[in-house]
């Protein structure tokens, strides 16, 4: 499988608490932050749940 770059762009306050989780099990901590994840189907799931919060860096 190919590897994907995430990196937050927008703050998590204000983000409703399932999505905060969401991005806490991607590793995604703080503003500008750029995580390393496998392009699995879970992995892709979660970022589709947080679209307006994040940039996938290809």
């Amino acid at each position: 499988m190919s590897t994907i770059k995430i990196k937050q762009v927008k703050s998590r306050i204000g983000a409703p608490k399932n999505q905060k989780r969401t991005l806490d099990s991607l590793g995604l901590r703080k503003l500008n932050h750029v995580v390393e994840h496998e392009a699995t189907p879970s992995i892709l799931g979660m970022v589709e749940k947080v679209k307006h919060l994040v940039v996938i860096i290809k």
